[in-house]
């Protein structure tokens, strides 16, 4: 599809609030634990966001499977606002250290990655109550991380099986592409009819393993999906707010919050995801981009 500097259409913001990866020594604002999770995603809801993407923590900080952390948090989220409320269903990593001493007596560390399994991310689908919106990941790839890398596996098999149940649970469907391979992933399923326009998708930027934060990678993947369809931009790291302010210029949705940057500005943590969710509103309104309400955005998004 084309994008188009003059779309004014409503703004949609998502707010990414927790992610797999940084935890509170990274910024002490992150939300962990379903309490906090939930006052964040109230605090960016009366911002201006109208979905929250969730991950969840177990009581170490350490990313987990367990439906009862995300059937809590998504509670309480639903009992605070009426926030579109969606799971990210790669879950992310646990990150296990092992020590040991040398023969020579020097204590060492060594870190193992720990992927979920795609049963346990299957098992997503049974949270309770309901989520309105999942995420897939569209294709596998190298995720590499200040820990390490590993393989994210993301099998056509695993992706078919995880649509056709969304499909039978009503469920909103987001789709992030990490390259252009993977919009070609997707548009395999709107052949075959699993999936059906419009879609909705996240071009994710800056992941080490995926595409890096250019825009003439932006452009290029813009360029791949299928016209009719909405998007957003995810970018990780130093590029984030000037590669979501390009997206919003283009016409495109946004994503902002503590999964994608834990800074406000070079060298300035961030206060907390609404800090950032505030930001995106102001600068929207500068270019004239009026931000969607919950209910303007699940029109948008078919989720009504």
């Amino acid at each position: 599809m084309k994008a188009d500097f003059l779309k004014d259409k409503k703004l949609i913001i998502t707010a990414a609030i927790t992610g797999g990866i940084h935890g509170k020594w990274a910024n002490p604002s992150m939300p962990l634990s379903p309490e906090e999770q939930a006052q964040a995603a109230l605090e960016c809801y009366e911002a201006g966001a109208s979905i929250v993407h969730i991950h969840v923590r177990a009581e170490d900080g350490q990313n987990t499977p367990d439906l009862k952390y995300y059937n809590k948090a998504i509670k309480l989220i639903g009992e605070n606002c009426q926030i579109i409320r969606q799971i990210g269903n790669g879950i992310g990593a646990r990150v296990i250290e092992h020590h040991f001493t040398t023969k020579s007596g020097k204590k060492r560390m060594t870190t193992e990655i720990v992927q979920p399994s795609l049963e346990e991310r299957l098992n997503l689908l049974n949270i309770d109550p309901k989520p309105e919106m999942h995420t897939i990941n569209a294709g596998s790839f190298e995720f590499r991380t200040p820990y390490g890398g590993s393989l994210f596996k993301n099998p056509i098999d695993f992706n078919r099986k995880y649509i056709k149940r969304c499909n039978k649970g009503g469920f909103g469907l987001e789709i992030e592409v990490y390259d252009s391979s993977h919009i070609a992933n997707v548009l395999e399923f709107v052949e075959t009819g699993l999936l059906k326009p419009p879609l909705h998708f996240s071009i994710v930027l800056g992941i080490k393993g995926g595409a890096p934060a250019t825009m003439e990678n932006l452009l290029h993947m813009v360029h791949q999906i299928p016209e009719g369809s909405t998007w957003q931009v995810v970018t990780v790291g130093k590029y984030n707010l000037r590669t979501t302010v390009a997206a919003m210029c283009m016409g495109a949705n946004i994503r902002t919050g503590l999964e994608d940057t834990i800074y406000y500005r070079k060298g300035e943590l961030a206060e907390g995801n609404a800090q950032l969710v505030k930001r995106m509103v102001r600068i929207a309104m500068e270019i004239g981009r009026e931000v969607a309400t919950v209910d303007e955005a699940k029109e948008m998004l078919g989720l009504n």
